[in-house]
């Protein structure tokens, strides 16, 4: 055991322990944070907060045009910053997570999901919760990480600030106003996020575009199906038409980071609506979707191929033809993010890792979106590091392996002595 974890380990599951015990699902995340504050206070940060500005999200590529659609009130996003030597003369790193987490279906999870549950089986002790892996305990980590740093290196000149932002699931209400509108008085020179990555650098992730198709087809009783026009049929004609692309997309994207995942920029067609009533023809379909935007790409371009792919197969038939689908956006879309893996702060990442006997340094690459979007797009060069796994967010029975989140809190704060050093 390291002395970070010496140190900090007690604290830390008492700290974690009452912080999932708060359901911070989208919209709930005021009594958390108030929390929150009052915890970094206790610790030393000196403390802000900010309320996403509606408007201005609104002119954002990520949001919906109408404010009215972007929920921001009592969604407070929270900050700590601790200064060492002479600020001025230092660097300024962020270490940032999320506190909003996806909603827990209880019938699927062993146990309470918002009852932090520990287990041990084979030597290695298992934290279980809503948040546990994605990603209150990174956050931990980051909060416990700066401290150690403060406490044990007082001679560093520069800042850290941590940021425990909100709605990172549904688009990043704080993390974008954070990057539009700099809560502090001083700037930010990098940030590490700590999503769980399994304690590995990533340093691109791709974006998303949400699409809502519906398709009009003609009514009939089930006895006389043919006198109607079933929209079944029509819809997994461009459901495949639609995979097809996702293959050749595939095929023509040559990206280093990504060659090691099976599908590249992944489509998903997430919910399906269709027909009123098992005896009649359904004459109404409603169909949501995610599609993959590679680093690289724009969201509008990507939309464009797929709109173009579905206006062929439109014209193709002489029903839709004359009740043209239609395909638009919905929710909110996220741009894809990258930086060179030479950054200042991606090395401070790597030589911590070393120092930690970790394998797998090399910079990586993502599927998912994340909040590193919103500063690297402000000019601040962002890195995703963490403890835990993506293939536990948003499972039952989430869970997170604790030896890796006080190793991940060791290498953070190395991390960050490296990058203010």
């Amino acid at each position: 055991m390291g002395e970070f974890s010496a140190e900090h380990d007690s604290d830390m599951r008492e700290f974690v322990e009452d912080f999932l015990q708060f359901d911070t699902t989208g919209g709930n995340e005021l009594p958390a944070q108030e929390w929150l504050r009052g915890r970094l206070t206790d610790l030393g940060f000196e403390t802000y907060e900010w309320t996403g500005d509606a408007e201005l999200l609104a002119d954002h590529p990520s949001f919906p045009d109408d404010p009215d659609e972007i929920p921001v009130s009592d969604r407070p996003s929270v900050g700590g910053v601790l200064e060492f030597g002479d600020p001025e003369a230092g660097r300024t790193l962020v270490l940032n997570g999320h506190i909003d987490v996806v909603p827990a279906a209880r019938e699927s999870w062993s146990s309470d999901p918002f009852e932090p549950t520990w287990r041990e089986e084979d030597g290695t002790e298992t934290l279980t919760a809503r948040g546990a892996a994605d990603m209150k305990c990174g956050l931990a980590a980051c909060i416990f990480a700066a401290k150690h740093l403060r406490d044990s290196d007082p001679d560093l000149d520069g800042r850290i600030a941590v940021e425990a932002v909100v709605d990172e699931e549904a688009g990043g209400i704080g993390a974008a106003s954070s990057a539009l509108s700099n809560p502090f008085p001083f700037e930010r020179d990098a940030a590490i996020i700590a999503e769980p990555t399994e304690l590995r650098p990533i340093v691109a992730s791709e974006g998303s575009v949400m699409k809502r198709l519906h398709l009009t087809g003609r009514s009939a009783h089930a006895a006389s199906r043919w006198e109607g026009v079933d929209v079944l049929p029509k819809f997994e004609r461009i459901r495949r038409a639609f995979m097809d692309l996702e293959a050749e997309r595939d095929d023509a994207i040559d990206h280093p980071l990504y060659e090691e995942f099976p599908v590249k920029v992944p489509v998903v067609v997430g919910r399906v609506e269709a027909g009123d009533w098992a005896s009649s023809v359904p004459s109404e379909l409603t169909a949501e979707m995610r599609i993959g935007v590679a680093p690289g790409e724009t969201v509008d371009e990507v939309e464009a191929q797929f709109e173009d792919r579905l206006a062929e197969i439109a014209a193709d038939d002489e029903w839709l033809t004359e009740h043209p689908p239609e395909f638009e956006r919905f929710s909110v879309q996220f741009e894809p993010s990258e930086i060179s893996g030479d950054e200042p702060v991606v090395n401070a990442v790597q030589r911590a890792m070393a120092t930690h006997d970790l394998p797998n340094a090399e910079p990586r690459g993502a599927t998912y979106g994340a909040d590193a979007r919103h500063y690297i797009d402000a000019g601040i060069p962002t890195v995703m590091f963490g403890p835990g796994t993506v293939d536990q967010a948003h499972f039952p029975d989430e869970h997170i392996d604790w030896s890796e989140v006080l190793t991940g809190g060791e290498v953070l704060a190395d991390a960050a002595k490296e990058f203010l050093g």
